[in-house]
């Protein structure tokens, strides 16, 4: 898509001071954005309540979210977490699988596969995903913006109150309202801890002694204020200052993308509206269907005027589309002047279409789809790891039997203890754990022991032996692993 190009200086305009600095045209809506003023402070967005249909299809799919996110920590799968990204600890669990730092071709291909999905979501559907299930504007406009409302009013009520002195009757609706935003944020903020740290680690820290926890409590305190933060005072300046994902989207969409669009061909020239004034010479009066009412700007989270066109700021969340839709059943005009459309389906008239590029996005997505699967449903429950003892040398016995000692290292990656043995699969020879009668390997652990593996003469196969031992757990074979044997030449 085009970008529009800077405005020219004015003919008799001053010479700019500072040369570096581009003068702003406050009067161009792409110079700057709605939430800051010309000094870059916050400017207050007073979102007026929607209503509508799509207000109702998003309600109903976000508390379907929040449903999902809450509940999420108390669902297991084997024992293990629904969804677990615990870096401290270096333990992931996704659907109950444990994923460790052994797993990195793992995670490298999840990685471009997630970013593959985005590529082709965003050509597609463009920003549909933050306006419908981004947890950003899920809880903000789902759960904080309604608490607004329930306890300050609608947006004229809420202008209203913080433009009025503080009486007793502002100050404790004010501390009414950040009240239920800070244990808000405080359950929210912990709930998605719980799937960073697990939710046992987080109930032992908050039933034990917090002394014992200082670092989690830390963490706790951290994601209440952060969340608060966002959701009192930074909201959807998240969207447009620090989500990448505005921007990145400018990349990714064509005219074949699916947005938010005003149809500007069926609403303009803009005018009111006259109860007495027909359709047929509003026409000829070069009048579209656009009465003026900017109830399109007024219900905007992030003030815009979607008749602007295309813009950053937008996160595709349906408000201006219900108002618009309000507005035309009032006045008997069809719905549909702002909807989802691609820019071609605008000017052209052209239905949403399934673009070689997407092809293109589907075809590397399906791919890395099919790997990812690969590698996790032949992931090895257990991966070991032998390495000849650090400054060890081979150990000739009387009966020529030659003798090395090996430092194996284990990572069970399964949520149960497995008793483990090691056997030789291609030579004759002994292999023993030392210090360990039966070797065990705790659950979702690296354990590490020392195992000495001996040879007699006619196993040997000169002064390296290239040696298979399997790894198993009773009688099953679940993993092999290569190693040399260092003998006399």
């Amino acid at each position: 898509m085009s970008t529009p190009s800077l405005p020219k200086p004015k003919a008799n305009a001053p010479a700019d001071p500072n040369p570096q600095v581009r003068n702003v045209d406050w009067q161009d809506f792409r110079e700057h954005l709605a939430t800051a003023d010309k000094e870059g402070n916050r400017t207050w967005i007073y979102a007026k309540e929607p209503s509508g249909t799509w207000y109702r299809r998003r309600t109903a799919f976000a508390w379907l979210l929040i449903a999902i996110m809450f509940s999420g920590p108390f669902i297991k799968i084997g024992g293990n977490p629904l969804l677990m990204i615990n870096i401290v600890e270096r333990k992931f669990s996704i659907l109950g699988q444990i994923f460790w730092p052994e797993d990195t071709i793992i995670f490298a291909v999840a990685m471009l596969t997630f970013f593959g999905g985005i590529m082709i979501f965003t050509t597609a559907f463009g920003r549909l995903w933050c306006g419908w299930a981004c947890p950003q504007t899920v809880m903000m406009e789902m759960v904080f913006r309604k608490l607004d409302y329930l306890i300050e009013g609608d947006a004229q009520a809420q202008r209203a109150l913080d433009a009025a002195p503080w009486t007793a009757g502002k100050i404790a609706r004010k501390l009414l309202k950040h009240g239920v935003f800070f244990g808000l944020s405080f359950v929210v903020g912990n709930t998605l801890l719980s799937y960073i740290i697990g939710l046992d680690s987080l109930l032992r820290i908050i039933t034990d002694n917090p002394a014992n926890h200082l670092p989690g409590l830390g963490f706790m305190i951290a994601f209440t204020l952060l969340f608060y933060g966002i959701f009192a005072r930074f909201r959807e300046q998240a969207c447009t200052f620090i989500c990448p994902y505005g921007r990145f989207q400018s990349a990714l969409l064509d005219e074949n993308s699916m947005i938010v669009a005003y149809d500007h061909k069926r609403g303009e020239k803009r005018g009111a509206w006259k109860r007495e004034q027909a359709i047929e010479l509003r026409r000829e009066q070069g009048q579209g269907d656009c009465v003026n009412c900017r109830q399109c700007v007024v219900v905007c989270p992030t003030g815009i005027d979607i008749r602007n066109g295309l813009q950053m700021e937008c996160v595709n969340c349906t408000a201006c589309m219900d108002a618009c839709d309000n507005v035309m059943d009032k006045i008997g005009r069809p719905k549909g002047l702002i909807r989802y459309a691609s820019l071609n389906g605008i000017e052209k008239g052209e239905p949403l279409r399934f673009t070689p590029r997407m092809k293109l996005y589907a075809t590397m997505l399906s791919g890395l789809i099919g790997l990812f699967l690969i590698l996790v449903f032949t992931r090895a429950e257990v991966e070991t790891l032998f390495l000849r003892a650090p400054g060890a040398l081979f150990q000739a016995a009387p009966d020529g039997r030659i003798s090395n000692l090996y430092t194996a290292k284990v990572v069970n990656k399964t949520n149960r203890d497995l008793p483990l043995q090691f056997r030789l699969l291609n030579s004759g020879g002994k292999v023993t754990v030392l210090g360990a009668a039966n070797f065990v390997a705790p659950k979702e652990m690296v354990t590490q022991t020392s195992v000495l593996i001996e040879l007699a003469p006619e196993d040997r196969r000169g002064a390296t032996t290239k040696l298979q031992v399997g790894v198993y757990s009773g009688d099953k074979l679940i993993e092999t692993v290569d190693t040399a044997f260092i003998g006399p030449r």
